[in-house]
């Protein structure tokens, strides 16, 4: 589950904390596997941006199930600020804690500013900062000056995402575990994750490629009930791609149907991975996907506007995945 903490238009920031704590707990009663919580900045509808502290806030409000960040946005961030807090959260949560690491800002230009001030990124600092990382988190060695105090020696696994070819390259190069961002950005899914496959290197943590897919899945009783709580995301998605985002709407009778072929495009060709619909529907399209990806797992995405029919869709799609 990748859960990026919607505000819902006419909630409260307090609100979307809470049911993002009672979906995790949710998601971990039906078996799902990790929890992520997703970076963005000086977005009035997404209330994740302190991503280690939420990391931190569902791991203790959960027993069993792995908590992360899906990712953190490491050209806001010293990597030696991100092994401290990642860390620490290793430390409190022993065995539990991911670190999913992405290279886009996952905001405005401004926005980027104000979280590094004026620090330039180049293509060569990703790669960089991510080896620092992987040094920050490993035992400590003779001689090293820099110590990530907690955090040396925790070893918290790391993963790359990407929506492009650049990182699952790198993931290939690095013998880590690579999350393909399909949930926004599916163009390049099968292509980035051959490249990653056909690239991989065995590392010390990682002996042959994994790949996880990112998925939108709306689920409910009946195929045009799914579909009516995906509008929510629809015009989501299409604030998004106009430019216009805002808070989580409720859903919208034959959303779709009112809307130019143009914008029903553009909201397609974002969730053509998706998978919306009643439990058959689901099943098929899930089966459709794993088989056309092998992906090792999927990272759900479910925004849908009621917090009680979210949870409903979550049971449906686990039962659906069998």
């Amino acid at each position: 589950m990748l859960d990026l903490v919607a505000v819902r238009e006419g909630g409260t920031v307090a609100q979307a904390l809470d049911i993002a704590v009672r979906t995790a707990r949710h998601a971990e009663s039906l078996g799902f596997k990790r929890y992520w919580l997703a970076e963005h900045h000086n977005m009035p509808g997404i209330a994740s941006s302190a991503t280690a502290v939420l990391v931190g806030h569902v791991a203790g409000a959960t027993q069993s199930i792995r908590v992360g960040s899906g990712g953190i946005m490491l050209p806001n961030h010293a990597p030696l600020v991100v092994a401290e807090a990642f860390g620490t959260l290793a430390e409190l949560y022993p065995g539990r804690i991911d670190l999913g690491l992405g290279r886009a800002p996952g905001t405005d230009g401004a926005t980027l500013r104000a979280l590094r001030r004026d620090r330039v990124e180049t293509e060569a600092d990703f790669p960089r900062d991510v080896a620092e990382l992987q040094r920050l988190l490993a035992p400590v060695q003779p001689g090293q000056r820099i110590v990530a105090m907690p955090g040396a020696g925790t070893q918290v696994p790391l993963w790359l995402l990407g929506s492009s070819l650049f990182s699952a390259q790198l993931a290939a190069h690095m013998g880590l575990p690579y999350a393909f961002a399909s949930h926004f950005a599916p163009r390049l899914l099968h292509q980035a994750i051959g490249l990653y496959r056909e690239l991989f290197r065995p590392s010390a943590v990682l002996q042959k490629p994994y790949v996880m897919v990112g998925v939108p899945v709306i689920a409910a009783p009946t195929d045009e009930e799914a579909e009516y709580l995906a509008s929510s995301t629809y015009q989501r998605v299409l604030g998004i791609v106009t430019g216009r985002r805002g808070r989580l709407q409720p859903p919208v009778q034959n959303y779709l149907g009112g809307l130019p072929p143009a914008e029903r495009a553009a909201i397609a060709d974002f969730l053509a991975v998706g998978v919306v619909g009643g439990p058959e529907r689901v099943r098929a399209g899930l089966a459709a996907l794993a088989q056309a990806t092998r992906a090792d797992e999927f990272m759900l995405v479910s925004d849908v506007f009621d917090a009680q029919l979210r949870l409903a869709s979550l049971t449906i799609a686990a039962k659906a995945n069998g």
